[in-house]
């Protein structure tokens, strides 16, 4: 059976989060019960920018792209977000529009708990409420390397950086590390605050100093140590 004709599991996918993981099987077991289900597909949005946000969305299968999008029809793209992975928990704590639009980037099921009944569960399960402030602290700190990344770092350095970090996302381990992007250079560009055909020129140019093979669709990763000195990290 391929792997997403697989049932989905919505206990397992809450105990994986960082928010749920605290939780005992009945607590989630009960979770799960008030979440609700939707499967897009590929290229189909899950939010837009300004939407009402009244609920919390959680990666129960696939990939998604948080996009940010300028009046003048720019885009960048913010972060790639996996299986246990969630997103909307600003706008769903300060009742303001979604500061950001989400797009899938491979078929996407998402589990979706509203705003009273995640409000609900933070009063009554102080670890799901610290797990939650955690999480923002998390996103100010990511937004903040973002942005110093922008202003110190130069085209080539970002994108060693940016590279590391969807390895490190992907969860594999040794000297060859194979990052199935499902991300266009296009993609990649806005994660970094650069043109495609800038990004596909540093791309070149690791792939001629043997950092990186480009095969296909995916990257692979093929001297962690000389990208981390690419990205000074």
């Amino acid at each position: 059976m391929p792997p997403n004709a697989e049932p989905l599991d919505p206990v397992g996918i809450l105990g994986g989060t960082t928010l749920f993981a605290a939780l005992g099987d009945s607590e989630l077991e009960s979770v799960a019960a008030r979440c609700l289900r939707r499967t897009y597909g590929k290229g189909q949005y899950l939010c837009y920018q300004g939407d009402p946000g009244d609920r919390l969305f959680i990666v129960g299968r696939g990939l998604v792209k948080v996009v940010l999008v300028s009046d003048q029809g720019g885009e960048m793209v913010l972060i790639t977000l996996g299986t246990h992975e969630m997103f909307g928990e600003l706008a769903v704590l300060d009742q303001g529009p979604r500061s950001a639009s989400v797009v899938a980037v491979v078929p996407t099921t998402v589990l979706m708990l509203t705003r009273p009944v995640l409000l609900e569960l933070m009063g009554t399960h102080a670890a799901v409420r610290d797990a939650l402030l955690t999480s923002l602290g998390a996103l100010v700190r990511r937004l903040t390397e973002q942005a110093g990344d922008l202003v110190f770092l130069d085209l080539g350095a970002r994108l060693a950086k940016l590279l590391l970090r969807l390895a490190e996302d992907s969860g594999q381990t040794g000297d060859r590390i194979v990052v199935e992007l499902g991300l266009t250079q296009s993609d990649l560009a806005g994660m970094i605050g650069a043109s495609r055909p800038a990004v596909n020129r540093v791309l070149q140019t690791l792939v001629a100093r043997g950092l990186v093979e480009i095969s296909g669709h995916s990257i692979v990763l093929r001297d962690l140590l000389g990208l981390r000195r690419r990205a000074g990290v």
